[in-house]
């Protein structure tokens, strides 16, 4: 295989995209090219809602190439990760005969995604203390899989691959299909980034997002690293303007010189309280177990899990309930909060009671 576009749809890339007024006229005083309104809404303060944004943000592409180490042309910017998976799973898979292969239990918009495209599902279940097992997810790669999802660390469970893991799927997959790495939570992990391994796999993609250690959930600003020829594929199907203009002002605060050194003090804090609600949480009575985790969350075993949501719920604290999920039927997903909002969840559950 020459290039690993080869791998991807072949209607897709003879595409012919949609042209925005902003891509086919860059610069100019007077915008009367898209139909936008001459003046602002009420309230805009310097935004410039009134014109459509960049379709890719030049100022926020360079702010995120250097933080990830790639260049501009590595990385498509969009509505958080969410998107990026629906452009892969789109460019990638034929509907009724191409499928992707995920690792239950994980996060489980791979799997939507491509359902939604009528695309296939393979699963090849993690071991049975949740670690990448790299041979069995390599014996069941089949000619019709495109896309390899690994979520690193893996969300519920928290546990991070090895990067040699990452390394030895990367390498055996090269001209079979893509090895997509999803990083949403690597921040809070030792483990670090396989985000520089791109120059070197071409068939490597690896998921950033800003919601989780840069706290922009409510921006919806997620980017996709990857091959240069897979981003400007993705350009081609991708809406034309994917980023409101006040989600890219946030976001380029977020990543400011006083914004970086603020998310460096938060996640110091999380790493702390990780460790201290770990402890905490396997002496409490009612715990069978804390899984080991490189995330903002503990996923917790519980003796009752559906007593300890209630009692939890019934204080006004709100977990993640993820009994449905494979080898989880006993698990609540706690987000690691402040510390005295984590004080709080140790008090709930501390408490003697049926559950426990």
């Amino acid at each position: 295989m020459s290039s690993v576009l080869e791998l991807a749809r072949a209607d897709i890339r003879a595409l012919v995209p949609y042209s925005s007024a902003r891509m086919e006229a860059v610069g100019g005083e007077l915008l009367l090219n898209a139909n936008e309104s001459a003046w602002p809404p009420f309230g805009d303060e310097g935004l410039g809602c009134h014109r459509y944004p960049d379709p890719q943000p030049v100022a926020l592409l360079e702010k995120l190439a250097a933080l990830y180490g790639v260049g501009t042309e590595q990385l498509l910017v969009g509505r958080g990760s969410d998107e990026a998976i629906d452009l892969l799973v789109r460019a990638f898979c034929r509907a009724g005969t191409d499928a992707i292969l995920i690792q239950p239990p994980t996060f489980g918009m791979y799997a939507v995604c491509a359902r939604v495209q009528g695309a296939g599902v393979l699963e090849v279940p993690l071991t049975s203390d949740f670690a990448l097992d790299v041979e069995a997810v390599l014996a069941a790669v089949t000619p019709a899989v495109k896309l390899v999802f690994v979520c690193s660390p893996n969300n519920p469970t928290g546990r991070a691959a090895r990067p040699a893991q990452i390394e030895r799927l990367a390498q055996a997959l090269m001209g079979r299909a893509l090895l997509v790495v999803d990083e949403a939570y690597v921040e809070f992990s030792d483990e670090g980034s396989v985000a520089g391994w791109i120059g070197r796999y071409e068939n490597l993609a690896v998921l950033r997002t800003l919601s989780k250690a840069w706290a922009l959930a409510g921006a919806r600003v997620g980017c996709l690293l990857a091959d240069a020829d897979v981003i400007a594929l993705l350009r081609r199907i991708m809406p034309p303007y994917p980023l409101p203009s006040p989600c890219v002002a946030a976001a380029l605060a977020a990543l400011s010189t006083p914004g970086q050194a603020a998310a460096r003090m938060r996640l110091a804090t999380i790493r702390d309280e990780r460790v201290r609600m770990g402890e905490a949480l396997r002496r409490l009575p009612g715990v069978r177990e804390v899984l080991p985790s490189k995330a903002n969350f503990l996923a917790v075993r519980l003796h009752d899990a559906a007593a300890a949501y209630r009692r939890l719920f019934d204080a006004g604290i709100v977990v993640r309930d993820v009994r449905r999920y494979q080898g989880l039927a006993d698990a609540l997903r706690i987000t690691l909060g402040t510390p005295t909002e984590n004080d709080r969840v140790l008090a709930v559950l501390g408490e003697s009671a049926p559950w426990a």
